[in-house]
């Protein structure tokens, strides 16, 4: 079942002599359950699609469905929102608040609605992603991987139709990179969750089913691997 659909996707900074084409016409769609990974080097216009699917940003042109929601149709209030509850954003940076403990930072976006968590999937999710006994911790008493393991979980507790990384192991070592990829591996066949992995490294791409490669703004490889 299609979970994401791009369609024409266009985005152009400025105009005239400093014109800048970040995105000259993206067509791609994901199923349901696929671990995609959008490849491409600095400037190629992957960051940009990342926060277009994102709802951060709107397109010159073009249109992008996620889960049935065309995003154009929604004001800043309402993208924010659809963010929250049905887009998951992990990045480089954990982007963790310093002084609330792993589990309140899991549940924040469910707190933002006043809506308390189920249990029984919170536990699954702490519990796969191995940080079940970092609950009561502080970010600051948790190395990187861990950190970043805190952000999957709060991006995955709302059981997003997306889940989007954003160069997720750039501020990580080898080891710690491995385990990252490795738990968003295990959160795709385990909790049957759609992702697309935004990343320059073709080692890390080489983990998803999929790989769509980016350059100058455009799609010029889409290779599925299994």
């Amino acid at each position: 079942m299609e979970i994401l659909k791009c369609a024409g996707v266009k985005k152009i900074y400025g105009s005239g002599a400093n014109q800048v084409t970040a995105l000259a016409g993206i067509d791609l769609s994901a199923n349901r359950g696929e671990f995609v990974a959008i490849l491409g080097a600095s400037g190629s216009g992957k960051s940009t699609l990342l926060h277009i699917l994102g709802s951060v940003d709107k397109p010159t042109e073009g249109k992008v469905i996620i889960d049935g929601t065309d995003l154009s149709k929604l004001n800043q209030t309402q993208a924010a929102v659809f963010r929250r509850r049905k887009v998951g954003l992990v990045y480089q940076f954990y982007n963790l608040i310093p002084t609330l403990t792993a589990e309140k930072n899991i549940l924040m976006p469910l707190a933002l609605d006043k809506k308390k968590p189920n249990k029984e999937y919170f536990d699954k999710i702490t519990s796969s992603l191995g940080i079940a006994d970092k609950l009561d911790a502080m970010p600051d008493q948790l190395s990187g991987g861990q950190q970043q393991r805190v952000a999957i979980a709060r991006a995955l507790i709302y059981r997003p139709a997306l889940l989007l990384a954003d160069e997720p192991t750039g501020n990580l070592d080898q080891k710690n990179s491995k385990e990252v990829v490795d738990m968003l591996k295990l959160s795709n066949r385990n909790l049957e969750q759609t992702i697309l992995l935004i990343t320059h490294d073709e080692k890390v791409a080489m983990e998803a089913e999929r790989i769509i490669t980016v350059e100058d703004g455009r799609i010029v490889r889409d290779e599925r691997r299994r």
